[in-house]
């Protein structure tokens, strides 16, 4: 490991789009069949949750679990009446919401939904409530498309789709979607059109775990990761498709047309998610694979286990970062329902296998500059489902994955972080010297996006300053799906031994005001991806940095990648891209590789390296 502070990257050495509980005791096995299962009792919580507060001296009454999801989770059932009013309302007050304060999560419980069309806006989670995808069919569409946006779908984020059956109107559903809004565990009975009707700008995005029947057309999108999957077809590339343990997927091809298959994914583990076992609510929790491909619920009863809502404490907005804790220190896991979470402590998670999963993009915001979330280094923990929005003090750290100097093995259970996204500026002031710090051995990161803002208020190259998006410390870290973008400094800094990253797509920071103020000492500005100068081992398949320094168009990028020159370290399918011909890339990694020029937006393109 290097000697680098854990928050400060070390400086790197030579070498026209858009934007204007638990315990394993308490986790019950799913068997290979579930026919016959009846409603399961709430497992016996730990003594610390169990234990009754009656004196003052015993401390604070301890919380309930389970409970009430509170207003903004919406749940439909075959016999709801006027579930298309319903939807079409929370569309028109959430589809040009992009920094507004609204969260939702519209729940289906399993059966069949007829003549739907379900838009979804920001901040909105559309989400089936069977243990498979195919328990709750829609014959109709889950539609994303950008009317509110002139056609342009390029700010299409924060918005999702899990664990539905479509059988759209018209043969194919349309979801034109950029960042931070994942399809997953969808099982789609036709076509998927990942483009905006007229075919504007697109750049998605990420499918998991899902079956599309017929063929997938991306059209516009400039990018997507698709994994664990399986697929009719794949029209189309434009700059970087990346696939890994998807049935149907298009041969390795990269640079012309540029996909690049993996033929499985070395290691995942499926988000945790919402169901029904008759009329109690439970969360799932997938088991690890290794080497995986295709769906996880084949066959209908997906492998893993079970926990009670009982066994989660509800969380509401109003609640305490102090609450949270308390909640995590009584041994419940934690359910963020839709809403926006203010803490003025880290949330604290200390205890193996604790899952936090949030609905309808709960959101969690630092005071006072505090790191909003931190875990320990312990096994198994779950972070799923959330954004945290960075507040106007600034924080060292937003999100913090085991503490500096961890080095637990965790190879047979893993701490995973999925769906988590990470924002510094545009729906306020915001400020991060890092963003997020994983630490932890054997962590895997699967699917987020790490953003300081470009548009929206409290913007500006210092107003928003955010030094770092993602650190990573630890050894044999796998990221599958990895978003970063616009950091005034390094945006990926990966200083563990082993490395791994599946998918990624970057933006250098827009509005560097001059050269000078990217310099990196003799290099002209930091690397979208660094791989610390004494790592060993490190491989990355299919990665894109793009620049367009529209403030100052005449700013040299050096390349987009910088890594040791060892046999040990190693790339396939890396590209860049000038948007536009504002400002300009000279290498794509390291001292290797064809410059960008003109205003073509055409990319350069390494296949392997070294």
């Amino acid at each position: 490991m290097p000697s680098s502070p854990t928050h400060s990257p070390t400086p790197e050495h030579s070498g026209p789009r858009r934007r204007s509980l638990l315990g394993a005791a308490a986790a019950a096995p799913v068997l290979a069949s579930l026919a016959g299962a009846g409603s399961a009792s709430a497992a016996p919580l730990p003594p610390s949750a169990a234990t009754s507060a009656g004196s003052a001296a015993a401390g604070p009454r301890a919380l309930p679990g389970g409970g009430d999801l509170g207003p903004n989770v919406i749940v439909f059932d075959p016999s709801t009446a006027n579930i298309q009013g319903r939807l079409d309302e929370i569309f028109k007050q959430q589809e040009s919401a992009q920094f507004g304060t609204g969260r939702y999560a519209l729940m289906f419980k399993p059966g069949t939904y007829n003549g739907l069309n379900a838009q979804l806006g920001f901040y909105t989670s559309i989400a089936g409530l069977g243990l498979s995808p195919d328990d709750t069919t829609i014959n109709g569409d889950v539609t994303v498309d950008a009317g509110w946006f002139d056609g342009n779908a390029t700010q299409n984020f924060w918005r999702s789709a899990e664990n539905l059956a479509l059988v759209p109107v018209s043969g194919t559903n349309r979801w034109a979607v950029s960042q931070a809004a994942p399809f997953r565990r969808m099982h789609v009975r036709g076509g998927l059109n990942l483009a905006p009707a007229g075919y504007g700008w697109a750049s998605g995005g990420y499918i998991a775990d899902s079956r599309i029947d017929g063929e997938v057309g991306p059209y516009s999108q400039q990018q997507w990761y698709t994994r664990d999957s399986s697929v009719g077809g794949w029209l189309n590339a434009v700059w970087n498709m990346v696939f890994s343990g998807v049935e149907g997927a298009p041969a390795q091809s990269f640079p012309e047309p540029p996909y690049t298959t993996l033929e499985t994914t070395p290691v995942s583990r499926e988000k945790p998610f919402l169901y029904l076992e008759g009329d109690e609510y439970r969360v799932f929790l997938p088991e690890k694979r290794t080497e995986a491909r295709g769906v996880s619920w084949g066959n209908g009863t997906p492998r893993g286990t079970s926990l009670p809502l009982s066994q989660f404490y509800v969380a509401k907005p109003e609640d305490s970062a102090d609450t949270l804790n308390q909640a995590l220190e009584q041994g419940l896991h934690l359910l963020l329902t839709p809403g926006i979470y203010h803490v003025d402590r880290t949330v604290d998670v200390k205890r193996a296998g604790t899952v936090v999963l949030g609905l309808g993009y709960a959101t969690l915001i630092p005071d006072n500059g505090v790191t909003a979330l931190r875990v320990a280094d312990v096994d198994g923990v779950r972070l799923a489902g959330f954004l945290v929005d960075a507040g106007p003090v600034n924080s060292a750290t937003l999100l913090e994955v085991g503490p500096e100097g961890a080095s637990a093995d965790h190879s047979a259970n893993p701490t995973t972080v999925q769906d988590v996204f990470v924002r510094i500026g545009g729906a306020g002031p915001g400020r991060a010297t890092t963003s997020m710090v994983v630490n932890s051995r054997h962590t895997v990161v699967d699917h987020t996006w790490v953003w300081r803002a470009d548009h929206g208020e409290g913007v500006g190259w210092e107003t928003n300053r955010a030094d770092y998006g993602v650190v990573v410390n630890g050894d044999d870290v796998l990221i599958t799906g990895l978003f970063v973008e616009h950091f005034n400094k390094y945006d990926v800094q990966w200083n563990g031994e082993r490395g791994r990253t599946v998918f990624f797509q970057n933006e250098k920071a827009y509005d560097a005001p001059d050269q000078a103020a990217i310099q990196n000492g003799s290099i002209k500005g930091y690397a979208a991806y660094k791989v610390g100068d004494d790592v060993t081992e490190h491989e990355g398949w299919g990665m894109g940095s793009y620049c367009y320094y529209n403030v100052n168009p005449s700013i040299v990028q050096h390349h987009g990648f910088a890594a040791p020159n060892r046999s040990g370290v190693r790339f396939h399918g890396l590209l860049v891209v000038s948007l536009g011909g504002q400002g300009q890339y000279e290498c794509v990694i390291n001292d290797t590789g064809a410059p960008t020029s003109g205003t073509d937006t055409v990319p350069s393109k390494v296949v392997q390296y070294p």
